[in-house]
């Protein structure tokens, strides 16, 4: 799937990313959403499984693409360059984060990397009939504060919170900018660094993209990933010399 196919069309649905770790129950809410209204294919050029389905809810349309299962979206699998490339360049309306009641810890880290990303978002706390069988509570109301973004509990294998996770899905799409989502802060040296790059990194991508999450990657010295950004907004550098265009060449254009 063309992850600009909808981007910019008057009429199209709102695209609603389904991000999570592997086991958390996201094909499951992906199945209880669209039904039979699902298309499957493969993303281009990967032999990972697309997976997309349509569903209605309060006389609007939604098209719900379900990213692979991973861990993280710093990049290090084809299935994380997936999810972490459609929610940087696809910019959908909306992302849902599956999160497994009874591992929360090590599903946060997931949340917390899209959270720098974007901030809409909404979390889904899935799976909470399990957690309640190993004694184990969680505090959605809690957890919404600390996040700063919606949080829904639900166990999708029997539809329930289903309903109030399509109302907060609904909500966000409509006012995204009720709430401000928790940012992860790192040790002064890296705080003032991001902060030098920030404005730099505006000048390329102005608000198309979380220049502070841009900035950060820029640290991690991705070469493939900083080429793919300087070529998504600035094209005309590699038309014609791209072979020819050396990795600082490309970071000078960002910083």
């Amino acid at each position: 799937m063309d992850i600009k196919l909808f981007t910019g069309h008057k009429n199209r649905p709102h695209v609603v990313a389904l991000a999570g770790n592997p086991n958390v129950g996201k094909s499951t809410i992906f199945n209880a959403l669209t039904g039979l209204r699902q298309h499957t294919g493969n993303w281009p050029g990967k032999t990972v499984n697309n997976a997309r389905g349509t569903f209605s809810y309060k006389n609007k349309s939604f098209l719900l693409v379900d990213l692979p299962g991973t861990y993280s979206l710093l990049a290090r699998s084809v299935e994380e360059e997936i999810a972490r490339d459609f929610i940087c360049f696809g910019q959908p309306d909306l992302t849902i984060v599956v999160l497994a009641a009874s591992s929360l810890e090590r599903n946060l880290n997931l949340a917390l990397q899209v959270l720098e990303i974007t901030p809409r978002v909404v979390i889904c706390v899935n799976l909470l009939d399990e957690a309640k069988k190993n004694n184990i509570y969680v505090d959605l109301e809690g957890l919404s504060k600390r996040l700063g973004v919606p949080a829904i509990g639900t166990v999708a294998r029997t539809g329930q919170g289903l309903d109030e996770l399509l109302e907060a899905v609904a909500a966000r799409i409509e006012d995204p900018g009720t709430n401000q989502p928790r940012q992860v802060v790192y040790s002064q040296e890296v705080e003032e660094i991001v902060a030098f790059l920030i404005p730099q990194v505006q000048r390329l991508v102005g608000t198309a993209i979380n220049p502070r999450w841009l900035a950060l990657r820029l640290l991690d010295s991705d070469r493939a990933f900083i080429e793919k950004i300087v070529q998504h907004f600035n094209p005309q550098l590699c038309i014609g010399t791209s072979s020819e265009i050396s990795f600082d060449q490309h970071l000078e254009a960002v910083i």
